[in-house]
């Protein structure tokens, strides 16, 4: 054999060998892989829609599930999760946790699978984080409805630093969630003998839903998280009116005005209350607060990650209100009429704002496909366009309606007095 074949021969060898050794790695990569399981609920927040406004999917003082475990930044609030568990145990006579053990240890796996990515942690660090967080959830639910648990030192029922508008916040964040079942399971181990609502009856009273929400009875089971719970609420009643083939674009706010489009403010409505008839837009009113940015995000991330995108409620409302908002005059116009009340102060705020939550949100069909293809209608005919032409250069304010009455009476008597004029020659 010559060197040259020698050559081919051990290089070919070679190259199997470094093969097998790929096919290797990939195999234990392979073997490695969890299962994808339907009980994954809990994702981080998709780099696309994150990107955009990281701020938004971030906790501000409060980490609760993996996602955010460790983190130096929520220190303070770690310590008041210690307090709640000892005050927890304290009230009822118990010198450690060892009662709670067995149920958060045979539902820990079933707790793992609810994240979609999987969680590093150890057994004790996993069981630690679920107990103290779930804790500090139910106990401070409790607190916010039962007056009597609270310490007249607790910073956080007190409102120290005005930091529980940032925790009702992080408690509706994607990332920040445990499984509703660990909480649900941990509130019926430590109710009071004067507690007798369920667990997701107490949040919703937490969140004050009632005040925003349908306002009726709703049997709520073990849902996914509170997010979840809380998304549920906020639409239930709501009805499936069937998706029509349409794309959602809509003229601005101000274009409307100018085709004759009226805005009316609904007082306690709901985005299912949304409406077009006969050229008046009516729409619930939309208070804009510091956190109703998170709140529409984290909505919008949880219909964009969920199984089940039937209808996805959010995502369709802030498309629709993105369409109406193009700059702050539109947001003016908005606000003039009732339906905007802007609690941060700048009109271009609230436009930047809705002219970016849509980024990178993928919309079809809408749930208010319906009022788009209304409102596409009326502003397609001309005689519309040429009466609101009309009423704003002409009947904008009172004297500019009676300076056009007077100069029809005196159109009006200059040409009767013309036919006058001219009647008796005819004769």
């Amino acid at each position: 054999m010559s060197n040259h074949q020698f050559n081919q021969h051990t290089g070919t060898y070679e190259h199997l060998e470094v093969q097998d050794h790929v096919s290797i790695h990939i195999g234990n990569m392979l073997c490695s892989l969890p299962p994808t399981l339907p009980e994954h609920n809990i994702f981080r927040v998709r780099h696309q829609l994150r990107r955009v406004n990281e701020k938004a999917y971030d906790p501000e003082i409060l980490a609760i599930g993996p996602y955010h475990y460790g983190n130096d930044k929520f220190k303070f609030m770690e310590e008041q999760k210690l307090r709640y568990l000892q005050q927890l145990l304290k009230r009822r006579n118990e010198g450690s946790v060892d009662r709670y053990m067995p149920t958060l240890r045979e539902q820990e796996q079933l707790a793992r699978n609810c994240y979609a990515e999987t969680i590093n942690l150890s057994q004790e660090k996993f069981l630690v984080m679920m107990l103290i967080d779930g804790c500090f959830i139910i106990e401070m639910f409790r607190k916010y409805i039962m007056t009597e648990l609270r310490d007249e030192n607790d910073p956080v029922m007190h409102d120290l630093g005005g930091i529980r508008p940032s925790i009702t916040r992080d408690l509706l964040l994607l990332e920040n969630q445990l499984p509703l079942f660990v909480l649900s399971k941990l509130y019926d181990l430590t109710k009071g003998p004067d507690e007798h609502h369920e667990f997701s009856k107490v949040a919703i009273m937490y969140f004050e839903v009632e005040r925003e929400g349908p306002g009726r009875n709703l049997t709520i089971g073990s849902r996914e998280h509170l997010l979840h719970l809380y998304h549920t609420w906020r639409t239930s009643g709501w009805p499936k009116t069937p998706r029509l083939n349409c794309t959602p674009i809509m003229p601005s706010a101000i274009e409307l005005r100018e085709s004759g489009v009226r805005f009316r403010a609904v007082q306690e409505g709901q985005l299912s209350d949304i409406k077009f008839k006969n050229g008046t837009f009516e729409l619930p009113v939309l208070y804009v607060k510091y956190d109703t940015e998170s709140k529409f995000r984290n909505l919008i991330a949880y219909e964009q990650h969920r199984q089940t995108r039937d209808i996805n409620y959010f995502t369709d409302y802030v498309t629709l209100i993105d369409c109406l908002i193009n700059s702050s005059k539109d947001v003016e116009v908005l606000r003039r009429a009732g339906i905007i009340k802007n609690y941060l102060g700048d009109d271009k705020v609230v436009a930047e704002m809705f002219n970016k939550i849509g980024d990178y949100v993928p919309v079809c069909n809408s749930y208010y496909s319906e009022i788009f293809q209304n409102v596409q209608a009326h502003c397609n005919k001309r005689r519309n366009i040429w009466m609101a032409k009309l009423r704003r250069e002409y009947f904008h304010s009172p004297w500019a309606f009676l300076s056009v009455l007077a100069a029809i009476v005196l159109l009006f008597l200059t040409a009767a007095q013309t036919v006058f004029t001219i009647l008796p020659y005819t004769k």
